[in-house]
Formats: structure tokens, C-alpha cells, sequence
């Protein structure tokens, strides 16, 4: 039995969805329990508000402290150029405690992202989240290529080797396509059976 965190921030729900179908795909490999949780907002409601967040997010907000109750940790946040989101930046800057105390070593970490464009920093996002995984001394896990949708050249999409991803567009726009949440779900349910297999 594994037990997965899925930990988001989202503006605009593109990330929200992807954590919805991480979250899916790791509850489909039997005896996996995973939760959803999202970082706090650190932008102040009233500019929130005015600049559109999605602000009826059903997820409640996650303490570092918890962290350490969960044999894996998938990380998901919008780009900001090119890196993390600072809400997700300042949450994990928070985990010093659980660094000195060795207590996410040898779990599993892994990450997916959003941008606006389709070159618009996913990789850089993801291996930057995998290099404080690193630090955290988990195991890295992504999405592999056994997810074939992924090979497929004929229509912007998201995924990557690194994780899985979106294109949101300028202007947040676009939706997560079918093959982006497939890819969700599939990174999900590989997280989780890794992490059983690394529990057991």
C-alpha cells in the first residue's frame, strides 16, 4: 500500500485538473490512498479577484509538516519563467526541517507542469522541481515513454519524459486535451506503484 500526495498551486485550474488525474491514476494501482492538496495563495485576494484566479478550489491547503506521511510526493505547478511557481517555491522553502531530518529520503518525488506556450519552460520547470526532489533525497520518477501519446508529432500537446504537462495558452484559454490528463492519470499510477514497491 502506498501513499501518494499530489501537491498543486494553480491560477487558473490547469494545474487543479492535472492533480485531479495524477491523483486518479495513482488511486487505480490497488491499496494506493492519495490526497490533494494545494499550496497557499500568496497574491492578495482583492488582485486575485481582479486579475481572474480560479479562487473555488475544492483542495485544502497542505502543511509542511504533513509531508513526511506520504511514501510520495508529485509536485505541480505553472511556470513562471521557466521555474516554479513562487507560491510552490515559498511552501517548499519551508521543508528545511524535513531536510535536516532526513524524513522524505527514499521516497518518491515527481512533478508536472503548465505553460502558455509549447515551448514556454516545461522542461526547465520540471527538472528544476526534480533538482529539490534531489536535494530532498527522494527517488525521481517520470513520465515515461511507455505513455505513447507523448510521441505523438500531429497536434500541440503537453508531456514530457520529465512529467507530465498542458499548454494553457496567453491567454489561460486552452483546457488540459485528453491525452495531457491520460498522461496525468498514467504518471499517477506509475508514481504509486513505484512507491508501493519502494513501501514494501
Amino acid at each position: 500500500m502506498a501513499k501518494v500526495l499530489v501537491l498543486y498551486y494553480s491560477s487558473y485550474g490547469h494545474i487543479e485538473a492535472l492533480a485531479q488525474a495524477v491523483a486518479e491514476g495513482a488511486r487505480s494501482v490497488p491499496g494506493t490512498v492519495a490526497d490533494v492538496k494545494r499550496v497557499p495563495e500568496l497574491v492578495p485576494e482583492e488582485v486575485a479577484r481582479s486579475s481572474h484566479y480560479k479562487l473555488d478550489q475544492a483542495a485544502p491547503i497542505a502543511r509542511v509538516d504533513e509531508l513526511a506521511g506520504y511514501d510520495a510526493i508529485v509536485i505541480g505547478t505553472p511556470t513562471r519563467y521557466g521555474n516554479m511557481a513562487a507560491q510552490m517555491k515559498n511552501f517548499i522553502d519551508q521543508t528545511g526541517g524535513l531536510w535536516f531530518t532526513d524524513a522524505l529520503v527514499g521516497k518518491v518525488g515527481s512533478a508536472f507542469t503548465s505553460t502558455a506556450s509549447p515551448h514556454g519552460g516545461q522542461e526547465t520547470t520540471l527538472t528544476s522541481t526534480h533538482t529539490v526532489l534531489l536535494h530532498l533525497g527522494m527517488v525521481v520518477v517520470g513520465l515515461p515513454y511507455s505513455f505513447k501519446p507523448q510521441m505523438n508529432p500531429s497536434k500541440a500537446q503537453g508531456g514530457t519524459p520529465y512529467g507530465a504537462s498542458t499548454i494553457a495558452g496567453g491567454d489561460g484559454s486552452l483546457k488540459p486535451t485528453e491525452d495531457d490528463l491520460a498522461g496525468a492519470r498514467f504518471q499517477g499510477a506509475h508514481v504509486a506503484s513505484i512507491a508501493a514497491k519502494l513501501a514494501g
